[in-house]
């Protein structure tokens, strides 16, 4: 009787897993495996669904353009400074908001506001703050003038400057995000866990690195798991700023490059595309695993 109970049971949990499992099957695993397929067909014509041959030369013409691993490199400086300094950032806030009662709502409200407002829009408005022109030295640029420093063309300058207002305008979109989510778990902290700390005489330096920080710690991670993945995928926020000429501009990320070959002034290339994208996915599913390895020994579920 009871065998029959787990069976049922069983079969009911897989219908309700069905319709999930045939959409992942339908949008992810299929295109996934068909990208991979073309990864290997070379000289592949969308137009005709021809190619003269198989192997790694798509994979080696990719790892050997210099374009490529130019994307590379901004992805990985991108991703390097924007997710920790983000996150850290947002917890500080977060922390801030806890203590502050008066005005929370409201503060919570403005630090969400960019969030939800379009990333294309943001990105007009950072270009008008730090683009030099003829006719304006840019708001950013009056500043610093002001405060002696030089003027700098940040969007039309030298590379660190061009960096430089990437991982700022990625730290401000994604921040709020970060802020809710941090917000919303320490809010779900016990009180009485600080109650007890308190009442035994503890800092509260050693009440944030003891309580706060260890039952918060899954959310950290699932924000810097996210965080990982949101930034190697970055590619509107960069055209945002800089335009569709990302290659021009030095500052293309890997997302940028699988559209530049398939649709972009050099496209036309899908079996390229498709060699970049399984190098970026490979690269996405190692950090994965290293963070989730990492977390088993740092992160505290209760």
């Amino acid at each position: 009787m009871r065998k029959r109970k787990f069976s049922n049971s069983s079969l009911k949990g897989w219908l309700y897993l069905l319709p999930a499992i045939l959409f992942l099957g339908a949008f992810m695993v299929y295109p996934l495996i068909d990208v991979f397929v073309y990864s290997f067909e070379e000289g592949y014509n969308s137009a005709s669904q021809t190619y003269f041959g198989t192997g790694f030369y798509n994979y080696s013409y990719v790892l050997h353009d210099p374009y490529f691993l130019q994307a590379v490199k901004n992805t990985f400086i991108l991703v390097v400074i924007t997710v920790p300094i983000s996150t850290g950032i947002a917890l500080l806030i977060s922390i801030g908001l806890q203590a502050v009662r008066p005005f929370r709502e409201l503060l919570q409200t403005i630090y969400f506001l960019p969030y939800v407002t379009n990333t294309l829009a943001v990105g007009m408005v950072f270009m008008i703050l730090f683009k030099k022109t003829a006719y304006s030295e840019g708001m950013i640029n009056l500043l610093i003038t002001a405060l002696g420093g030089t003027s700098v063309d940040f969007i039309d300058g030298p590379y660190w400057a061009k960096m430089f207002v990437l991982c700022f305008y990625t730290i401000w979109v994604v921040m709020p995000f970060k802020i809710l989510i941090l917000t919303g778990a320490l809010s779900g902290v016990d009180s009485q866990y600080y109650h007890a700390a308190r009442v035994d005489g503890t800092s509260k330096f050693r009440i944030f690195m003891r309580i706060t920080l260890p039952m918060i710690s899954p959310m950290i991670f699932y924000l810097v798991i996210t965080g990982f993945i949101g930034a190697f995928k970055a590619y509107s926020d960069v055209v945002a700023l800089f335009g569709t000429n990302l290659n021009a501009a030095e500052m293309n990320t890997i997302v940028g490059y699988v559209y530049d070959m398939l649709y972009g002034d050099s496209g036309g290339y899908p079996s390229y595309a498709s060699a970049a994208a399984i190098i970026l996915f490979a690269i996405i599913l190692t950090i994965t695993c290293i963070n989730l390895l990492i977390s088993k020994k740092n992160v505290h579920y209760s």
